[in-house]
This record gives structure tokens, sequence and C-alpha cells, in this order.
């Protein structure tokens, strides 16, 4: 399916768009491997319980990519870092989540809008959006660099029975200090 860009739009995910949603992941699983395993139950990944909002790109009706950003978890690293970095409270850190578009989808500037939606919703509840992504994924971490997004830290993370990946940590433009403030005694 070849998608042309100025005809998608990006609007708040429906409880509708959840079977689509699973079918775009199922695709991506399949030619990319994300997530590393396959949810046994797709729809509850893609809405885990900390989610802040989920937005679709949408073309023809249907929707043809995903961003589910969400408050941080234990597990994640990116908040961490984030917060280490700028003496910011680690719950002032919104997790970028779920973010996918599948191959069919690709090469039409879908992510950037979807990630733009993320970062916005992170903004009105007066946080900062912080992701993580695995350092192999070379497409997505190209996207992010190429957005702005700063690289914070690459850690070495627990990823259940694949074991440890190694993951870059990042943020949102403007989510970190350039330099350690100093101030003067």
């Amino acid at each position: 399916m070849k998608i042309d860009a100025s005809l998608t739009t990006v609007r708040r995910r429906t409880d509708a768009d959840l079977d689509a949603c699973v079918d775009l992941l199922r695709e991506v699983h399949e030619h990319d491997g994300y997530p590393v395993s396959r949810p046994e139950r797709p729809a509850a990944w893609i809405t885990p319980p900390t989610t802040v909002g989920a937005w679709v790109a949408e073309r023809g009706g249907r929707p043809v990519g995903h961003v589910g950003p969400a408050g941080p978890r234990e597990h994640d690293a990116a908040p961490g870092v984030w917060s280490a970095a700028t003496g910011r409270d680690v719950g002032q850190a919104v997790m970028v989540n779920r973010l996918y578009v599948p191959p069919s989808a690709r090469g039409h500037g879908l992510g950037a809008p979807l990630l733009a939606e993320a970062v916005a919703e992170a903004g009105v509840l007066g946080r900062r959006a912080v992701l993580d992504v695995a350092a192999h994924d070379t497409a997505a971490t190209a996207l992010y660099e190429r957005l702005g997004w700063h690289r914070t830290a690459t850690v070495a993370q627990e990823w259940g029975p694949h074991g440890t990946v190694a993951v870059h940590c990042c943020a949102a433009p403007g989510a970190h200090p350039p330099h350690p403030v100093r101030h003067p005694r």
C-alpha cells in the first residue's frame, strides 16, 4: 500500500482502532522484531495502564501508525537517566511508548508527527518526553537524532528472556541542560 503523507492525518486513538493497531504491530514485529517478544495480548500491550494518551496516523480511514506515551515504569531506563541529568523528579518524565509504523507505510514522514503528539502531550502535562531505543535499531535512532532528540546515555537494560540489550536513552529537544549549571557561592 503506497501512502500519500499529504492525505494522512494524526488523531487520538479510539477503542475502535485497536484491532487495526494490533494488525500493524504484528507486521512490525514480523519485519523488525519490535517488540522483542511478541505480546501474548497485543491490545493490552498497546494500552498499558500508565498510558497518558494515544494517537494514530490515519490514511483512508485506517490507522497506519501508532504512539502511546506513558508514565515512567520501574524498568524504563530513560526517565532515570534524564532525572539524574536534570535534577528533576523521575515522575516529571513521560516515556514515548508504542511508537511504530509498519514497513508498508514507511518513508512518508509518519513517525515525526506521531512523535510530536507524544511530546506535545508531555508538555500539556507539564512533563518532558523521553524514550529509550534498542541500540541496534539504527533507523529509529536516526529518526530521533534528525528530529533533535538528545542521547543522554547508552545503558544495558534487561529485556526479559532476551537478556541484556544496549539501549540509547534520549530526551526531547530542550529536555536536558547543555552544560551543568554552576552557581557561584
